[in-house]
């Protein structure tokens, strides 16, 4: 047999019958005159045996390791590993499933947000931003909350949202303020009062020292985002917080 007609009978193509003598999973048969491979029922047997470890979802390295052992031994093993290993695919997959069914179902009611699939915390926190509106900051708001839903860890999240809840209620106030100070210079008198108005709307939890530029990656991403006069005013209103959140330990 030429090796179109042994790929036509196993039911492979002649590009993985090639693939397979590359791979080493398949001796090359011997040539005749005219340098055509010359392929025999040993040849057809061997490579019907790689395209039913193949299908079975075996890697390549795994089927030479099947082949290798002439007891079986090795494919019992192999076969093994790769039940265990669909198992835990199984798993994942109902997972992915169950958070996709929640997702559709807060679909349905309204309630899923555009920033993308949030979890189900931070979910409820945009939904009290209430809707988006044509603020450019609150846009920037929600896609920060929607970044920080991916990277802060599980353990952290319902004590970042408790601290963000609060703020709910003047956002549509702070919004409005950083909106203003888009064109403006950083030493714009509005600054100072849009600082005031974001302090007083975060807990003293939020008050931290911003961190120098090139010193906090997800800190550069954040305020890189903002215009000078925004980036000077949210800076000030974390100091501010911190300010306050010490006069309280006194």
């Amino acid at each position: 047999m030429r090796i179109g007609e042994i790929a036509a009978l196993v039911g492979v193509t002649p590009r993985a019958v090639r693939h397979y003598h590359q791979s080493g999973l398949l001796p090359e048969p011997p040539r005749r005159a005219n340098g055509y491979r010359e392929y025999g029922i040993r040849d057809a047997v061997l490579l019907a045996r790689i395209r039913r470890l193949t299908e079975l979802g075996l890697g390549l390295d795994e089927v030479r390791g099947a082949l290798a052992d002439d007891e079986g031994r090795g494919l019992v093993e192999v076969l093994r590993e790769l039940e265990a290993d669909l198992a835990r695919q199984e798993a994942v997959i109902r997972e992915r499933r169950e958070r996709l069914a929640a997702l559709l179902d807060r679909a349905r009611d309204g309630l899923l947000p555009a920033e993308g699939p949030v979890s189900e915390e931070f979910g409820e926190l945009l939904a009290g931003l209430g809707p988006a509106s044509d603020s450019p900051m609150a846009a920037k708001d929600r896609e920060i909350l929607a970044l920080l839903d991916t990277v802060v860890p599980e353990e952290e999240r319902a004590r970042v949202i408790g601290m963000l809840h609060g703020t709910a209620e003047y956002a549509h106030e702070v919004y409005a303020r950083l909106d203003d100070l888009a064109e403006a210079a950083p030493d714009d008198p509005r600054v100072a009062e849009a600082a005031r108005v974001l302090a007083d709307a975060l807990p003293d939890e939020a008050g931290w020292e911003p961190p120098a530029e090139g010193a906090d990656g997800l800190a550069d991403v954040f305020f890189g985002d903002l215009a000078p006069a925004q980036s000077a005013a949210v800076r000030l209103a974390l100091r501010l917080v911190q300010e306050r959140q010490q006069k309280g330990k006194r």
